[in-house]
């Protein structure tokens, strides 16, 4: 029932609209165009992946969505609203509230618990302890970890390590989760899990995904592809 529910809100509603969005680092005298007119839409409980060379553009793609740095011009629209309009403060919140984040590097706390990792989002948000505690269990055993929960970092492995950053992204019910390399850092077998992981939680929950990749083997995994290159959108596929 979910996959339908799901399969019905891809074929109908958009969640996120990027029109001709543009970032131009300057270097000195020298202008570097890193993204060109990028126009498309993620549509509501899509996986979608970003591919493209190195150099292309999918990380600074990426980072401009996530509100994590400001492009040169364009839109970004959620709900019909642009993101680019809001103030810091307001980036800020709706950064925490609406967007989850999955990286290379883990960013975990060494000094902090599974449990405690996950639940630092959902205590920034101002939620109640017993209720941020029981949300940090809940998306820890949604992921496998619910036997992990008092561990460190050191205690395990890179692929347990980024489970909890999936667990930390999850904690506030995010509209979408982004993704940057999550699996780069991982062994084949670990890289796999993850990816399954994704792909599980989109299809069960119907979270929408977009994630950047180099691996082409990772083509299997998403339901659409936005093929970068040269900073400019080449083709979007199945």
């Amino acid at each position: 029932m979910i996959e339908t529910v799901t399969d019905a809100l891809i074929e109908t509603e958009k969640l996120l609209e990027i029109r001709k969005l543009t970032r131009i680092y300057i270097m000195g005298e020298v202008r570097v165009p890193a993204l060109n007119n990028v126009t498309f839409d993620i549509k509501r409980g899509e996986f979608a992946a970003i591919m493209g060379k190195s150099g292309s553009g999918k990380s600074t793609l990426l980072h401009q969505l996530g509100l994590l740095d400001i492009p040169t011009s364009g839109e970004i629209i959620i709900d019909g609203k642009n993101l680019l309009k809001l103030s810091e403060s307001q980036k800020a919140k709706f950064r925490l509230e609406r967007f989850g984040y999955v990286f290379q590097e883990y960013a975990l706390l060494p000094e902090l618990t599974a449990l405690e990792n996950v639940f630092l989002p959902a205590m920034a948000l101002g939620r109640q302890k017993g209720e941020y505690i029981e949300a940090g269990i809940k998306v820890l055993e949604q992921v496998g970890l619910g036997t992990r929960l008092h561990h460190r970092p050191r205690e395990m492995s890179g692929g347990e390590q980024q489970r909890v950053a999936i667990a930390r992204a999850l904690i506030n019910k995010p509209n979408i989760l982004f993704a940057d390399e999550p699996t780069a850092n991982l062994d084949s077998s670990s890289s796999n899990q993850i990816l399954e992981l994704f792909a599980q939680l989109n299809r069960e929950i119907g979270l929408t995904i977009l994630m950047v990749t180099h691996e082409p083997e990772d083509k299997k995994y998403v339901g659409r592809i936005i093929w970068l290159k040269d900073g400019k959108l080449a083709e979007q596929g199945t």
